[in-house]
This record gives C-alpha cells, sequence and structure tokens, in this order.
C-alpha cells in the first residue's frame, strides 16, 4: 500500500482526535506529580531478617504486600535458617509473617493470599501440617509451587498479601 493511499485512509480517524502534551511521570506510568502518586508505607518491622534488596512489606491503601518470607531466626544477622528442616522452617517463617503483620497493623486474620514456594514438592504434606496450625478456620486463598534456589537454601518461602480496614 502506499503512502498516500494510507494516509488517506488514517485521515479520516484522526481528524477527531486531540493531541495533548504529556508529563514524563505519565508516559512512565507514575503519576507526574507528588500528590497524585499512590500512598504507600514501607513496614520493617525490628529482628525481621530480610536482604537489603527489598522491603519485608509495603502497605498501600488498605492492602499489604508481604515480600517472601523464610524461616530465618529473629535478630540473627547475616540472616540464619532455624535448624531441623522444613517444619521448623515453616513455624518459623509463619513467626516472622506474624511479626510482619503486627507492624503493619493486621493480624493472621486479615491474610488473603498466601504463596507457598517449596524447594522439595515432597514437603507438601509436612509444611501443610505445620502451616494449617496458624489457621484453624477459614484460611486465606493459597498456592503451592515447587522450584529451586530458595534464598539462603531454604526449604520453604511464603509471601502473602493481606487486606486490613483504612483508618
Amino acid at each position: 500500500m502506499t503512502r498516500s493511499i494510507l494516509a488517506a485512509l488514517l485521515l479520516p480517524l484522526l481528524i477527531g482526535c486531540s493531541f495533548e502534551e504529556r508529563q514524563r511521570g505519565d508516559i512512565e506510568g507514575t503519576a507526574a506529580t507528588p500528590e497524585m502518586r499512590p500512598r504507600k508505607e514501607i513496614i520493617q518491622p525490628e529482628g525481621v531478617a530480610r536482604l537489603p534488596v527489598f522491603s519485608s512489606a509495603v502497605k498501600s491503601g488498605n492492602l499489604i504486600f508481604l515480600s517472601g518470607a523464610i524461616g530465618a531466626q529473629s535478630g540473627v544477622n547475616p540472616p540464619q535458617l532455624v535448624e531441623g528442616g522444613v517444619v521448623p522452617e515453616t513455624h518459623q517463617t509463619m513467626e516472622n509473617i506474624i511479626a510482619v503483620l503486627d507492624a503493619a497493623g493486621a493480624t493472621l486474620l486479615d491474610l488473603i493470599k498466601c504463596t507457598v514456594f517449596l524447594a522439595d514438592i515432597s514437603d507438601y504434606a509436612a509444611v501443610n501440617e505445620a502451616y494449617v496450625q496458624y489457621f484453624p478456620s477459614d484460611p486465606p486463598a493459597r498456592s503451592a509451587v515447587a522450584g529451586s534456589g530458595l534464598a539462603l537454601g531454604a526449604r520453604v518461602e511464603i509471601e502473602c498479601i493481606a487486606a486490613v480496614p483504612e483508618v
């Protein structure tokens, strides 16, 4: 198709369009002014192990997004996993999640979705036995996937999303 034919076909479409200059932030998908940016709060409780490349959680509106937690001992730096295998790791992981939720003003009851990452899918039943102790009724939605190479050689990692009423 020649350029003149293409232009003739597109011209009627362009006549009704208006063109406006965009702010740089609009182009990159972020708000142009600080007042328009979504509000977020970084949650980083004392003693909860984390790597310096992420926050333990981020709260935006009534949602709290928890980074993947592993069974690292509280207050130990550099982070070290609890000993004893996947069950103690799962318990420590859940205790770390509780600490982050507490720092964000939430509890396990506020969790709406968790994703469990397992280094070995054969640990699925053992992780479930420990996990269910924290949710005697009405557990959050959950997915579980097997992967390899979890941080610090962990056997289990859990990330969560919680929702709390806005204050």
